[in-house]
């Protein structure tokens, strides 16, 4: 992998834990010469993340509306810092210039993004590996929310198993290393419509 795209939060909130283990991803990153793709922010798990990769002498690479530069307040170190017009060319543009997805703590635009590139995998619209780093167990129900659906049958072991989550960097950078896509295109059979 050249490039990961890391999904976070545009908030932070002091949590330690995740601090340090932004420190140890960009530590792993910038040693396997990986370069950050982001949301381009300076503020938040943004900026944390970006602030680590480029202390380390590593490249970090920004998308941003424009519409967000004020809001979210652009980084203006970065290695490249992309402006586009709208939320979809961003998440587009950062699928494009990424090898891989790594998830970190953030709200609904970090689940937004997740989602759309879990379900681009599914369709085989990419085979890129995405990962959670689930640090402190906070998507511990998320997991357990998809763990559901299986159950219930609204999605496929096979996909279930297309996210990959550690708590651990070191562990969900190799396992993205030797992830291969194997989604499952086969829709649930007999089902009954009343």
């Amino acid at each position: 992998m050249n490039a990961i795209c890391i999904f976070c939060g545009s908030n932070f909130n002091g949590d330690e834990n995740l601090a340090l283990a932004v420190d140890q991803l960009a530590e792993l990153m910038v040693e396997q010469n990986i370069s950050l793709v982001f949301g381009g922010g300076k503020v938040g798990v943004m900026g944390l993340m970006a602030d680590a990769i480029l202390s380390r002498g590593g490249k970090a690479i920004g998308v941003i509306p424009g519409f967000l530069m004020d809001k979210e307040v652009g980084h203006n170190g970065l290695t490249e810092m992309h402006v586009v017009e709208n939320m979809h060319q961003r998440k587009q543009m950062m699928n494009d210039l990424c090898d891989g997805i790594i998830t970190l703590p953030g709200g609904f635009g970090t689940l937004e993004e997740l989602f759309e590139t879990l379900t681009w995998l599914q369709l085989g619209l990419h085979h890129k590996p995405i990962g959670i780093l689930n640090i402190g167990g906070f998507y511990d129900f998320l997991l357990k929310q998809m763990d559901v659906m299986v159950q219930q049958q609204f999605l496929k072991p096979t996909n279930r198993n297309l996210l990959l989550n550690s708590t651990n960097p070191k562990e969900l950078l190799a396992a993205m290393h030797n992830f291969k896509a194997l989604p499952d295109e086969v829709w649930f059979k007999n089902q009954k419509l009343t």
